[in-house]
């Protein structure tokens, strides 16, 4: 079975709640590690500070989690690593640069990327290499601090440059890193029509992290809102003798954060059966 250990906590739907209560809620959960979503106001790119990244490094000391993984919010906010103009590119990039930086003060292992989109009049040539440039660039700078980094495809609302397995593979084996893992989101693998054999066969032991949610394909849900078949997914997970970590990722639209505990504890019920037994 997949092991409790596994299984991580994340501040997704906590972000109109303070940063010290979701790590509580997570801590009473019986979470020790964590993916950090970097939004506003808990940790984000745009409002950083030596004392703003203290204070969280505090909350986290004084509730017994670390943080695995380092998300900076890169798809609402305005950071586009592959864009068409290239001072926002530029800036973005820089952005990832500083994102690497504070992993290394968190003594995160990742830090998660996304591969951003290029305007949608250009080609998508021209955008996927701007993207593997600026992935390149951001990973080796991680690689220098001791970090590695994570790579998940996007749905097409959200990028025009990787939206697939099939599209991941060819963009991974592109960039000049490596130092990059995979990540498995179970909606963008739902909406590309995927699935989790093809996942395995082409990143092996580098599909190393993995956002459980549900939908109708899309939607990030809460396990049960959906319809897509998470049991089974996570039976091909087991399985395949996957050893990296899961999460959930619950969005919807956005009624989530209006009570992320209950939303998180129902989908912890729902996984529950499919884990085991011994206390995280």
């Amino acid at each position: 079975m997949l092991r409790h250990e596994q299984l991580i906590g994340a501040n997704f739907s906590f972000q109109h709640h303070p940063f010290r209560w979701a790590a509580e809620q997570l801590r009473q959960m019986g979470f020790k590690r964590m993916e950090l979503w970097g939004i506003a106001p808990h940790l984000d790119l745009f409002h950083d500070s030596r004392s703003r990244l203290a204070e969280v490094k505090s909350i986290l000391e004084d509730n017994q989690l670390t943080v695995h993984c380092f998300t900076p919010e890169q798809v609402l906010y305005p950071i586009n690593i592959a864009s068409g103009d290239k001072a926002y590119r530029e800036k973005s990039v820089e952005r990832f640069l500083l994102a690497a930086d504070i992993c290394a003060e968190l003594q995160a292992k990742y830090l998660f990327l996304t591969p951003g989109r290029g305007f949608e009049c250009e080609s998508r040539e021209h955008a996927w290499a701007n993207s593997t440039e600026s992935v390149s660039k951001i990973a080796a700078h991680a690689k220098r601090l001791g970090i590695a980094c994570l790579l998940e495809p996007l749905q097409r609302t959200e990028s025009n440059i990787v939206n697939n397995a099939d599209e991941l593979s060819v963009f991974w084996r592109e960039i000049d890193a490596d130092n990059v893992d995979v990540v498995l989101d179970l909606v963008a693998m739902a909406t590309a029509k995927d699935d989790v054999a093809g996942y395995v066969d082409r990143f092996g032991k580098r599909l190393s992290h993995v956002h459980i949610v549900d939908g109708t394909p899309a939607g990030h849900l809460v396990w049960g809102d959906g319809n897509l078949p998470l049991h089974d997914n996570l039976g091909e997970l087991d399985a395949s003798s996957f050893a990296g970590t899961l999460t959930f990722e619950p969005f919807g639209n956005g009624s989530y954060a209006l009570d992320p505990v209950s939303a998180w504890q129902r989908s912890l019920k729902a996984i529950a059966p499919l884990l085991d037994h011994v206390d995280q």
